[in-house]
């Protein structure tokens, strides 16, 4: 009795293990089925996209560039194959071996070398690396026919921009470069953070970057774990960027720089009636397809030092004394000041102010001048006088109404304001007072006064059209969109003052006797011209013109 006693004591006490032991795995599995509903039942979407965004990447495509083109559709910054060579570490048995075969065939640096090494260990061994690019023809055939014998190496074809007429347009188009970390944190295109991508450094290809990036495609390709591409599964094609349409007339702005080799000179050629630049040239200049295939330092080096400075664009960034191109502003605001153009000045060749003597251009005198023939004669005597008489403000007031004193915006990056100066202004840059011989400095376009050859051309359009304001243009149209100047207020200039001016500038051209032009006029039978000349004694002699015995700035 006892034993069948003990016995079943110890069938209750199993028999509560395994109660206690069946419900906590009942429970586990409760919680596991829970999970598992929760997972693949109510966040099975969820889930599914998570999983999906693991095995499969979107890729940006990087688009073509738009082109850009002139007034007649003739291509003046496009792309063209880019034959190229890259790299696929994984299948290169020695990266550094590899690299010497190919220098064999193409030139190799050492600074692209290190670049090469450095990016086979930041990236994956399956991420193609680019080694060389630009190759001409003979090359790319010659590692195509070696490609044996270069392991891990692959020749490819892609895009490159190209700029056809080179130097002649570098100022106005300027070019394309790699992507610098300051423009990735100001731009949240996420174009800018792939390999290789070019943005708009200079000129036009800087003033309307974004249209002429395009926008990125996607291709959606399924990856392993180790992020290999097995297969592409969906491809929205990237759009190429807009082309744009520019006012340049390439026939002028070719003759334009054909005329200005060998100088450091600038020309802009504008459409007096709607403000349309039909050829803008600065000279020296350079060559913007170098910038694409890279610089050594020596090159660019060269180029900062050059002494006529050809990474300026004059047309637009030099600021230089106007010179006696100035004074037709200074008769208008005279005349605007109650001063009679009929009035005569005697000119004996300098003018006399206190204990100061301002000279003449004309050492003996041009005698007596009204203000036709001081134009003509460009008699500087005679501006002294009308300077002195109506003051700097009136003359600063007359200059700001020709478009001076302003920095246009019309794509072209790096165009700038200059001086017009005046008692404010001096009072305010140099705190001090403007004395009275600075006014008749300023009457012939000298002291403190600064433009570009843009504002001066601005100036003579407003004189030729008759006053009306009239704003530079160089972007017909981006993208089929045309694109217009907010327009200005006409300055307001009474016809009778812009007659006489005009009068005096066809002297300045057409008059056989006194015109400073008359050698420069227009040949051509029906067909005339105005113009009016200047000098300003500033610019700097180059060591090469002091070799040849040039020693001072001759008048033109």
């Amino acid at each position: 009795m006892a034993a069948k006693g003990r016995d079943s004591s110890r069938y209750q006490v199993f028999s509560r293990r395994t109660f206690l032991l069946g419900g906590v795995q009942l429970a586990a599995f409760g919680v596991l089925g829970a999970r598992m509903y929760d997972l693949q039942i109510l966040n099975r979407d969820q889930y599914k996209m998570l999983a999906d965004e693991n095995r499969i990447n979107i890729r940006l495509l990087p688009p073509l560039r738009g082109r850009v083109i002139d007034r007649f559709g003739t291509v003046v910054a496009g792309n063209h194959q880019n034959y190229r060579v890259v790299l696929l570490p994984e299948q290169a048995r020695e990266v550094e071996k590899t690299l010497d075969l190919l220098s064999r065939i193409v030139e190799i640096s050492d600074k692209d070398r290190r670049r090469i090494l450095r990016d086979v260990e930041r990236n994956p061994s399956f991420m193609p690396i680019t080694v060389a690019e630009n190759l001409s023809w003979d090359q790319f055939a010659e590692v195509n026919i070696n490609e044996p014998d270069l392991p891990g190496l692959q020749p490819d074809v892609g895009d490159s921009r190209i700029y056809p007429f080179g130097p002649e347009l570098a100022h106005v188009i300027g070019y394309v470069g790699s992507v610098a970390d300051a423009e990735i944190a100001r731009d949240d295109d996420p174009l800018l953070k792939l390999p290789d991508f070019k943005v708009g450094k200079n000129g036009i290809e800087r003033g309307f970057d974004k249209e002429l990036r395009g926008k990125a495609g996607t291709s959606q390709v399924e990856v392993n774990a180790y992020g290999r591409v097995i297969r592409e599964l969906q491809a929205d094609p990237p759009r190429q960027g807009d082309e744009t349409v520019l006012t340049l007339d390439m026939e002028i702005q070719q003759f334009v720089w054909n005329r200005l080799q060998g100088q450091s000179a600038s020309v802009v050629v504008m459409d007096v009636h709607n403000g349309d630049i039909v050829a803008m040239a600065s000279c020296p200049a350079y060559d913007p397809n170098a910038f694409i295939t890279g610089l050594s330092h020596a090159e660019w080096n060269a180029l900062v030092e050059d002494d006529y400075h050809p990474l300026i664009n004059k047309s637009i960034g030099g600021l230089y004394p106007p010179g006696s191109t100035f004074k037709p502003v200074v008769a208008m605001a005279a005349m605007e000041a109650g001063i009679d153009p009929t009035a005569r000045v005697f000119c004996s060749g300098k003018y006399q102010l206190g204990d100061a003597t301002f000279h003449c251009w004309q050492k003996h005198g041009h005698g007596l001048m009204d203000m036709h023939d001081g134009l003509k004669h460009s008699c500087d005597v005679y501006f002294y006088d009308v300077a002195r008489r109506i003051g700097i403000d009136a003359i600063a007031a007359m200059a700001h109404r020709f478009g001076f004193g302003q920095a246009y915006d019309f794509g072209v990056p790096g165009a700038k304001a200059g001086v017009v100066p005046s008692t404010e202004w001096k009072k305010k840059n140099y705190k001090t007072k403007w004395l009275t011989g600075e006014t008749l400095n300023v009457g012939i376009g000298q002291g403190y006064m600064l433009t570009t050859p843009l504002q001066l051309v601005v100036a003579a359009a407003r004189i030729a059209n008759g006053g009306k304001a009239v704003v530079p243009r160089i972007v017909r149209a981006v993208g089929g969109r045309v694109l217009v100047p907010n327009p200005l207020d006409d300055p307001g200039f009474r016809p009778e003052a812009l007659a006489v001016v005009q009068g005096g500038m066809y002297s300045v051209m057409n008059d056989r006797i006194g015109g400073t032009a008359y050698k420069a006029r227009l040949r051509i039978p029906g067909v005339e011209m105005a113009g009016k000349t200047g000098t300003a004694q500033v610019r700097r002699i180059s060591k090469a013109e002091r070799v040849t015995g040039v020693i001072k700035n001759d008048r033109l």
